[in-house]
């Protein structure tokens, strides 16, 4: 009798240990993506092709938003628990007393080109023709806005002389150019090289793709997309942040020991389109710029600071401590656990 209680004791345990494992492995967090089709965040939208995050013990729901202001908009709104966007809103945010964090960094520059579209091409050929013109940005108050509005300013035009249209980052970009209801645009990759590949005069006034161009138009390096969130929400889920973290670091990894086919081959058919062959060129142009560690460059965030400074008084009066936007910590342990070098 002894013997059979037991045993029912311990089943029960086991059954109870079980149950409890199944509840922390589905425990699922939303990611917000300010626009999935675009290769500045692959390396989320490519996690979830290869399992890795899964693989770290945690369940994602990627949400796709125009931009990065709508998916920002969702994390303060309560509906998404982490975005997937850039750097900078941390840092403007911080301005306005709001406490965000980053804590995986992916992208080592923003990969932003001002374009003119092929139908005004022959009217603008310079930064200072875009005064009172139409420009489109992802969406407004997105980190393409400020962009615009930085380019503009250090052009010596006035950015609320201009009008900022929300065109998306995708095929809507590439059509408001093509139609000409729009003079220029902020774009990123695959669209600039699609539109591109279609244009072959294709203007553009202002790149930051490469390390090259971005040290020419900031001064240093400048770091884009990274997973972030409220401070709060990291100090409330320490585990589920780690398992993010160590999902986009085995993620840039697996992308710098592969081929730019074998990448885009894993990658969802929607998000590659259509064009293969202009996302394939794309995808080719924008590998140098993922991070290889996933860490933060305290020059980078300070790159961004100084950046907002510039172009926004309420960033420039505020006294903002930069330590506080942004960890390594879960990226060190990352890091560490895979034998990488920091």
């Amino acid at each position: 009798m002894a013997a059979q209680f037991m045993r029912r004791i311990v089943t029960t345990l086991a059954a109870l240990v079980l149950s409890s494992g199944l509840a922390l492995a589905q425990s699922k967090v939303t990611i917000a993506v300010g626009g999935a089709a675009c290769l500045c965040y692959l390396p989320t939208m490519l996690a979830e092709s290869l399992g890795e995050y899964k693989k770290a013990g945690v369940e994602v729901e990627l949400v796709d938003f125009k931009g990065g202001s709508q998916s920002l908009t969702a994390v303060i709104g309560g509906s998404a628990d982490v975005v997937s966007g850039y750097f900078d809103h941390c840092v403007n945010l911080a301005a306005k007393n709001q406490a965000l964090e980053a804590f995986v960094v992916y992208d080592r520059y923003p990969g932003f080109a001002l374009v003119v579209s092929p139908k005004h091409s022959d009217t603008i050929k310079s930064i200072k023709d875009l005064a009172g013109k139409k420009i489109g940005v992802s969406a407004p108050g997105s980190s393409t806005d400020f962009f615009l509005k930085y380019i503009l300013s250090k052009n010596g035009v006035d950015p609320n002389g201009v009008g900022v249209i929300g065109v998306g980052l995708g095929a809507t970009s590439v059509a408001a150019m093509e139609q000409g209801t729009i003079e220029a645009a902020i774009m990123l990759d695959p669209s600039v090289t699609v539109l591109q590949g279609r244009n072959k005069d294709l203007k553009i006034l202002t790149d930051t793709r490469t390390q090259k161009d971005t040290l020419a138009v900031f001064g240093g390096e400048y770091p884009g997309g990274a997973l972030y969130t409220k401070s709060d929400w990291i100090a409330k889920h320490p585990k589920e942040t780690q398992a993010l973290t160590n999902a986009i670091v085995a993620t840039l990894k697996w992308i710098h020991s592969h081929t730019p086919e074998e990448i885009m081959a894993k990658m969802p058919e929607n998000l590659v389109g259509p064009d293969k062959a202009g996302y394939l060129a794309a995808l080719k142009n924008t590998i140098p710029m993922y991070s290889t560690t996933g860490r933060m460059d305290p020059k980078g965030a300070q790159a961004v600071l100084d950046v907002f400074s510039q172009s926004s008084p309420e960033v420039k009066n505020a006294k903002i401590d930069l330590s506080k936007t942004y960890t390594n910590k879960f990226v060190e342990q990352a890091n560490q656990k895979m034998g990488m070098k920091q």
